[in-house]
């Protein structure tokens, strides 16, 4: 069976670093970086805790695709994403309490 994965992007609190990530749990993913899970990591040492994007993929493979592309984008085109989605950055840690 093929398991499904997703793409994120997760800043800061005043909105300054950005980081793109993909996983094959969402969920356990985001709560790793709120709680600073892995202490020499780069979303620890910027406090990368918000999660302000994210899309869904039925596998992992197409998410590593989609990841790669946002990576290779400057950060206008992530901010323009993000933008499009979430407009006021918000947290979306809510929307995936149910993952």
């Amino acid at each position: 069976m093929q398991k499904g994965g997703a793409v994120y992007i997760m800043t800061n609190s005043h909105n300054t670093v950005l980081y793109t990530g993909v996983t094959s749990d969402l969920f356990r993913r985001v709560f790793e970086h709120r709680n600073g899970l892995n202490p020499n990591s780069f979303s620890s040492k910027y406090n990368v805790s918000k999660l302000v994007y994210f899309e869904s993929f039925h596998s992992i493979e197409e998410a590593i695709v989609r990841e790669k592309q946002i990576k290779g984008g400057n950060r206008k085109r992530k901010e323009d994403l993000i933008n499009s989605l979430n407009p006021e950055w918000k947290d979306l840690w809510e929307e995936i309490q149910n993952w």
